[in-house]
């Protein structure tokens, strides 16, 4: 069932299906074996990231005029666009007297420090050295070597996505009291979708692990909740391709091609005893119904709805996360 099908008839989009009374689902507790999620956990930490962190969305950096604040792993991050739009970033504070650079402002293209006037256009000076950074089109990328620690590579790992031109877009950040590893198995634990978000999804069936060999994936058929028995059927795929990025790709179904990318960023240093994690989850959707370009039209008025959406379920999911890191931090957690 994967890959995209072309239309020959028109479908509806939407199905008819009777939704079960919460308490009256099949239980999943046996199916979401924990060793299943560790394992998969532990390999998606063992894949490189080259040391890149996504930082923000790209629109939330176009501006020219101001520049855009990140703490990324303890480090503060200033990132701004020059006159031609490119993306220069580097420490966030001033090399001065320690000014926070997020606050200054961006003059034809310079960073002016808002304390005493120090400009930076993106290459060293005074002892500030640039950071490398990647704008994907969707998201803001920064890298940190000595943070990450790892060898580093030129680019991100960026996955695969619909073509910029078909697909609509939008970037939802949330933050957590826990570690980037709590937010990741959060995700490659899809049993409890109509379980913890029955608001949302109807008759989630786990369709292929990693233990079912080929792909290190999760394959799940699942429909999301319109409206009363209004759904939307697909299946949906979830891979890791890095330590801090989950990807769900829709293989069938409506909107076959779309993606969410979940980002797990650390704000807080290694370690630290109160950890912050921020969640920067992309979706990126797209269909190959004539009536999609109208949805293409109005992607200004929908991002708003597509951040609202993922925000309801990412209220619960950072809760999942929360509570695991507290368990795992006292020593309780049974996995």
């Amino acid at each position: 069932m994967s890959g995209r099908r072309r239309r020959t008839t028109w479908t509806p989009p939407l199905r008819l299906r009777r939704t079960p009374r919460w308490e009256g689902q099949t239980p999943t507790w046996r199916q979401a074996r924990p060793a299943v999620i560790a394992g998969a956990l532990k390999r998606a930490a063992a894949r490189p990231s080259g040391n890149w962190y996504v930082v923000g969305s790209s629109r939330a950096t176009l501006a020219r005029d101001r520049p855009y604040g990140r703490t990324v792993a303890g480090v503060e991050v200033v990132l701004w666009r020059s006159q031609d739009g490119t993306l220069r970033a580097g420490p966030g504070e001033c090399p001065h007297l320690g000014a926070p650079l997020r606050d200054s402002r961006v003059t034809c293209g310079t960073l002016r420090c808002h304390w005493h006037g120090l400009a930076l256009d993106g290459t060293p000076f005074a002892g500030w050295e640039p950071y490398p950074v990647h704008d994907d089109g969707v998201l803001v990328w920064v890298r940190l070597d000595a943070v990450g620690g790892e060898p580093p590579l030129e680019h991100p790992v960026v996955p695969v996505r619909p073509e910029g031109a078909g697909a609509v877009d939008a970037v939802f950040t949330g933050a957590g009291r826990c570690e980037p590893e709590d937010v990741v198995a959060n995700r490659l634990d899809p049993w409890h979708g109509s379980w913890f978000h029955p608001y949302a999804f109807v008759g989630l069936e786990v369709a292929g692990t990693p233990e079912d060999g080929g792909d290190d994936a999760f394959a799940v058929d699942v429909s999301f909740k319109v409206a009363r028995r209004l759904v939307v059927p697909v299946r949906a795929v979830f891979t890791a391709p890095g330590p801090r990025t989950v990807v769900m790709h829709i293989t069938d179904g409506e909107g076959a091609g779309s993606v969410v990318e979940t980002h797990a960023t650390p704000l807080t240093a290694p370690g630290a005893t109160d950890p912050r994690t921020a969640v920067v989850e992309a979706v990126v959707a797209s269909s190959d119904r004539r009536g999609f370009a109208l949805a293409r039209a109005a992607a200004p008025a929908l991002r708003p709805l597509m951040r609202r959406t993922a925000g309801r379920l990412w209220r619960d999911d950072l809760a999942y996360a929360e509570r695991r890191w507290s368990l795992r931090s006292t020593g309780r957690f049974p996995g």
